[in-house]
């Protein structure tokens, strides 16, 4: 399914959608925040939720620029909202697979596309209208920055140098020096009387009073003057910034990236997109130094400083869309294309179709569905690479075998022994209303998948023990899995809007413990109607 929904993004369907909100919201601010989650909760429920909130968060951070409102408040709702799609239907999340998979080990049916539907759909609305009514009066109304210079504290580290008669940098070249490499130095660009080389080539050779725009600190800066007899520093201004031919960006690291984990040194960062790293932030972190040893994670932000005609290398590859990271400046709409979205979509509803009647295995079905893409020239074979998020596709593998690891060593049976003894006598709906109690709490600290691995088989041994039918308990888990509302950590969605939108741990808890309490007690006395025991 990563890849039907990677062939979804590449019409251009998703962009023109999120563009198309955009006067809603100047209209009416709720109804805009409604509309919004009804049509991520939407997509999400077909399509993978990280590259969904990918391509919305550029668009609601631009769409509440324009409206005149904080992106703060709208942000952990599109997250919300990608969460509640995705408890809709058995390919809404891969936690739903997972468990899907962990029962059908367990030699029991697997999940039909949907069975989930009836208790999401309730989570659904129950969860909108949480955050129109309450949730929205505890988003912090935190206005973005604009100007970026300020928002990473970056007064202190861009300096301007000159090159003086007598220096021992004159006739070399950039990468001859060593010294810049030596003190990781970046020059931004150099200024030779009324020209400027923005984000200069490692061979550009220094002349007598060429002046520097570089980013470093103080005390690299005094090492440099010391060994290079280069000139006294002088801040640069506001307007410095804009005025040469490069742009400020900021790249947020997406959850599906290459990036994810290297460095950029090891990425080749500043020769592969002739582009300077000025900071990184990471969660509420401000990083300044040795930006080129950062092992860099999802939901980071970059700002960088990039050659203007390099900028298209950043926002598409030769293929597409650029899969690593989003763009957060952007505010350009993808070209929608309806002749491939039309053959798309229509691919994709039949294996839905063909899937949920039981003619055809879903796994069987989006491997066609795949060749057929490839064989239409929908998407070519390096889109199905890329659309294929790897990380998860080993993750469920590990989870699968810790659940295996379990059963054999007798601890699924031995913790499914303990909630009978300690809450059977209060009957079922007390053990359900435990189990996903238990899962709701550990997803928040744990991800989603691992905490499904661990409780899904515990969940299919109490049910075995009271001699009952397993799809209330394993509901109980899949649901609460998915429930992460109180950390930024507990699900990938919430880690992409943290650094976006400009939160605080504190923000999450904060809207997110009520939301989940909510959930719980919703969940203690749906399930056992929606699915009897």
């Amino acid at each position: 399914m990563f890849v039907l929904s990677g062939a979804l993004l590449k019409t251009g369907a998703l962009q023109l959608i999120a563009f198309r909100l955009s006067g809603l919201f100047r209209k009416n601010f709720m109804l805009g925040l409604v509309l919004m989650m009804l049509l991520v909760a939407l997509i999400s429920a077909f399509v993978n939720n990280t590259p969904v909130v990918a391509v919305f968060i550029p668009v609601v951070i631009q769409i509440a620029r324009s409206a005149g409102f904080p992106p703060s408040k709208i942000l952990i709702p599109l997250s919300f909202a990608t969460i509640f799609g995705g408890t809709c239907t058995l390919i809404g999340t891969s936690t739903n697979i997972l468990v899907s998979g962990i029962m059908e080990k367990e030699g029991l049916p697997g999940m039909n596309m949907f069975l989930m539907a009836p208790l999401g759909l309730v989570f659904l609305g129950a969860g909108i209208l949480y955050m129109v009514v309450v949730g929205v009066r505890l988003l912090p109304a935190r206005n973005a920055e604009k100007d970026l210079r300020k928002k990473f504290s970056m007064r202190d580290y861009l300096m301007e140098v000159g090159i003086p008669e007598g220096s021992n940098l004159i006739g070399k070249q950039i990468l001859e020096c060593g010294l810049f490499s030596e003190l990781e130095i970046d020059i931004l660009s150099i200024k030779r009387g009324t020209q400027v080389y923005s984000v200069p080539p490692g061979d550009f050779i220094l002349h007598r009073d060429d002046l520097l725009n570089i980013r470093c600190n103080a005390e690299k800066l005094r090492g440099l003057k010391d060994r290079s007899l280069m000139q006294s520093q002088i801040a640069i201004g506001d307007t410095d910034l804009s005025a040469r031919n490069a742009t400020l960006v900021e790249l947020m690291i997406t959850a599906n990236s290459r990036f994810e984990g290297k460095t950029l040194r090891e990425l080749d960062f500043r020769r592969r997109y002739r582009g300077v790293p000025l900071a990184i932030q990471h969660r509420e972190e401000i990083v300044h130094e040795n930006l080129y040893d950062v092992s860099l994670r999802p939901g980071d932000i970059l700002l960088a400083e990039i050659k203007s005609h390099f900028l298209p290398d950043l926002q598409d590859d030769e293929n597409g869309r650029s899969p690593d990271f989003v763009l957060l400046s952007e505010d350009e709409v993808q070209d929608f294309k309806p002749k491939r979205f039309w053959a798309t979509i229509l691919i994709v509803m039949a294996v839905i179709v063909l899937a949920t009647t039981g003619t055809l295995d879903i796994m069987i079905g989006t491997i066609a569905a795949t060749c057929l893409l490839v064989l239409m020239k929908l998407i070519n074979m390096k889109d199905v690479y890329q659309s294929i998020n790897w990380n998860i596709i080993f993750l469920l593998a590990g989870a699968l075998t810790l659940g295996t690891a379990m059963q054999n060593s007798g601890l699924d049976i031995i913790i499914a022994e303990g909630l009978v003894n300690n809450l059977g006598a209060m009957g079922p709906m007390a053990i359900i209303s435990g189990l996903y109690l238990i899962s709701s709490i550990l997803t928040e600290i744990m991800s989603n998948n691992a905490t499904a691995a661990l409780l899904a088989p515990i969940a299919i041994s109490t049910a075995n023990q009271l001699d009952l039918s397993v799809i209330p308990f394993v509901m109980a888990v899949t649901f609460a899995a998915s429930a992460s509302f109180s950390t930024p950590v507990g699900y990938q969605t919430n880690t992409m809007v943290y650094s976006a939108g400009n939160y605080k741990f504190r923000d999450f808890l904060k809207v997110g413990i009520w939301l989940n309490l909510f959930f719980w007690l919703l969940a203690t006395f749906l399930i056992p109607i929606i699915y009897p025991f």
